[in-house]
């Protein structure tokens, strides 16, 4: 791809994220496929509007430092021609270095926005002790996420998730939700006024905590889920790791078949007009003529 050759240590040739990057071939391959996946994903689901504003949430962890910083490489060398705003909730859990997030965007001259509101004490107060605190947790985080887009001029909230997060996320909706459905690269909120993105929807999880740790990201662990042992999404994860190692290369398998949809091979009637399909009559069949059958049907044996 244009502009993507090789990477410049410090100044002119890369923003100040990358000042003290290693200078190994293994990590300028990494950095580059990471940015390419990157890329690829932003063409692939139309996310960028030049001149639009986005707010990139930054909890500490690692994947939403690999990719507030991809973004930046990305805007630095050109690619990116969007405005960028991080931003941090600190939701008042116990023991979180307040000074950490701070220091750091500034040290690095990132534009910034760090709000405090506590969650925290709202989620523990509603749910027992021995209750998953994520779900209330998440709702009450992409509340307030959503209320500050607004009121920076943002269009959309740019989000961490990565393969693996997508991958689990449709194995818990399978297993135990009765549902296909995963995480999209690209959704409008139900209000219809902001873009949820995920850029990283298409790398996987080893790779970012490959490139974490190069970065030496100042990491922060999360005290509230991270605490609970047993969660359905850490045995969703185990199992799908279990895979990997069995088999390797499934998940990007799994994650190509999540792009490759064939409602009228399903059994929902909602997403195929199964009564709509038609059978040729002799006369058609003789005379080559074929019945209107509805949308995205597929020929038997296609799937094979």
């Amino acid at each position: 791809m244009d502009g993507m050759g090789e990477f410049g240590e410090a100044g002119e040739g890369a923003h100040p994220l990358f000042r003290d990057v290693p200078s190994t071939v293994g990590f300028k391959k990494l950095r580059k496929r990471l940015l390419r996946e990157m890329r690829e994903t932003m063409e692939r689901f139309a996310m960028v509007r030049p001149g639009a504003r986005w707010l990139v949430a930054i909890s500490g962890g690692k994947d939403s430092y690999a990719l507030l910083a991809l973004l930046h490489d990305l805007k630095w060398r050109g690619l990116l021609p969007v405005d960028l705003l991080a931003c941090n909730l600190d939701q008042g859990q116990p023991n979180f270095p307040r000074h950490v997030l701070p220091e750091w965007l500034a040290a690095n001259g990132i534009a910034n926005r760090i709000e405090y509101r506590d969650t925290y004490s709202i989620v523990t107060d509603k749910l027992p002790d021995n209750a998953t605190y994520c779900s209330l947790c998440s709702r009450l985080r992409r509340g307030h996420l959503y209320r500050i887009a607004r009121e920076e001029g943002c269009e959309a909230l740019v989000l961490g998730h990565h393969r693996d997060d997508c991958l689990e996320t449709f194995f818990m909706n399978l297993l135990h939700g009765g549902r296909l459905s995963a995480m999209p690269a690209k959704l409008l909120n139900d209000e219809g006024d902001l873009f949820v993105l995920r850029p990283l929807i298409q790398s996987a999880e080893s790779d970012l905590e490959r490139f974490a740790a190069a970065m030496r990201f100042p990491i922060i662990p999360c005290d509230l889920c991270g605490s609970q042992d047993g969660l359905q999404r850490n045995l969703t994860k185990q199992m799908l790791d279990d895979i990997e190692s069995r088999y390797p290369g499934r998940k990007a398998v799994m994650m190509r078949a999540l792009a490759n949809v064939r409602p009228g091979h399903l059994v929902d009637p909602a997403a195929f007009d199964f009564a709509g399909l038609a059978i040729r009559s002799a006369d058609d069949a003789s005379a080559g003529v074929s019945p209107e059958q509805p949308a995205h049907h597929h020929p038997e044996g296609s799937d094979a």
